[in-house]
């Protein structure tokens, strides 16, 4: 019997979403299919939550960008375009328009999941002006992806190791930190780093812990070095135009789904960095099959080159190509959280 009801009402859910009269679809773009946050949130969000949550009233679509072969950058000028009506996506693949985007996850700046949120909390405000004012969208969500640390196809002992060697970056920041140890930056797309691995187009590539895992990185590097240079922050945002079309009903419900969905791909990401680091070294995983790539910590030594790296170069680079009024403004919002003053010259 319980059965039974069960299937009365999914069928009845199913009925209510398929007659609602004139229903808003919103066709999105999300990030990568092989990755948690689309598998787990993304996808489910807008392919059956938004139905169920509005009674039919609003009916998500949603595709990966690497289904469709779209490579990030691309993203946001689609939805200006209204070719989708929302995206999640990362700012470091939308700086090159402003380099204000890049403010609330410059490159290891932030160390902890708990700051990181803070940041990104500070900073809402101006990426949400930033959206409106360069992209015609509604900003509604900042989510992380994992710790963002170095996998190299190589020996890689600690941070003097980097020094002339040619590393993935995807964002202006990350390539910072890279050249700020020495090496060479280079973009190469998240669906091209394994062969661009194999064929030594790169010896080391930055990415999360989860998504290294999950692409089976594994399968072509051979060393997993955990310094955190990043979180590879995303976002969500919708077309403003298609936003106002919206009830303010339509725009309410809207919100608080999404909040909760952002609270759920923060808890989530908060526990990925030690399951996936323990799977892709050969520790216990009850996630999938085990890698054997070898576990290197930052040493006490790495960290504080690190840190000076952070101040010298990374932020003082970001404040020159932000400008004078873009490094005020970080320095009253996420200034005070991390203790650190922007200045341009």
């Amino acid at each position: 019997m319980k059965a039974l009801t069960t299937t009365l009402g999914a069928l009845t859910l199913a009925a209510t979403a398929a007659m609602a009269d004139n229903p808003v679809v919103l066709n999105a773009v999300g990030t990568w299919s092989s990755l948690t946050n689309y598998q787990k949130h993304e996808e489910p969000f807008f392919n059956t939550r938004l139905a169920e949550a509005s009674d039919g009233q609003i009916v998500g679509k949603i595709q990966s960008q690497s289904g469709l072969g779209l490579k990030g950058f691309e993203i946001m000028r689609l939805v200006k375009n209204g070719v989708f009506d929302f995206a999640f996506g990362l700012p470091g693949y939308v700086a090159a328009e402003n380099a204000i985007f890049e403010g609330a996850d410059l490159s290891t700046l932030t160390q902890d999941i708990e700051t990181q949120r803070k940041v990104s909390q500070a900073y809402f405000e101006t990426l949400e002006t930033a959206f409106a004012d360069i992209y015609n969208a509604k900003l509604l969500m900042l989510y992380p992806f994992p710790s963002q640390t170095l996998w190299c196809n190589g020996e890689v002992n600690g941070i003097a190791d980097l020094e002339g060697k040619k590393i993935r970056v995807y964002s202006t920041t990350l390539g910072d930190f890279v050249e700020g140890v020495g090496g060479t930056s280079v973009t190469v797309a998240f669906s091209e780093v394994i062969p661009a691995l194999e064929k030594g187009v790169v010896d080391c590539a930055i990415t999360g812990t989860m998504s290294a895992y999950s692409a089976n990185w594994n399968q072509v590097a051979t060393h997993a070095y955990t310094l955190r240079v990043g979180w590879g922050l995303a976002f969500g945002a919708m077309n403003m135009d298609k936003w106002n079309s919206l009830s303010a009903e339509q725009q309410a419900l809207l919100t608080t789904e999404i909040a909760t969905l952002d609270d759920a791909m923060w808890a989530e990401t908060a526990t990925e960095d030690d399951i996936a680091i323990s799977c892709i070294t050969g520790g216990s995983c009850d996630i999938g099959e085990a890698g054997s790539m070898t576990l290197v910590e930052p040493s006490a030594e790495d960290l504080a080159l690190r840190d000076t790296i952070a101040n010298d170069v990374i932020l003082a680079r970001w404040a020159d190509r932000c400008g004078a009024e873009c490094a005020a403004n970080w320095n009253e919002t996420v200034g005070p959280i991390l203790g650190m003053t922007a200045t341009a010259k």
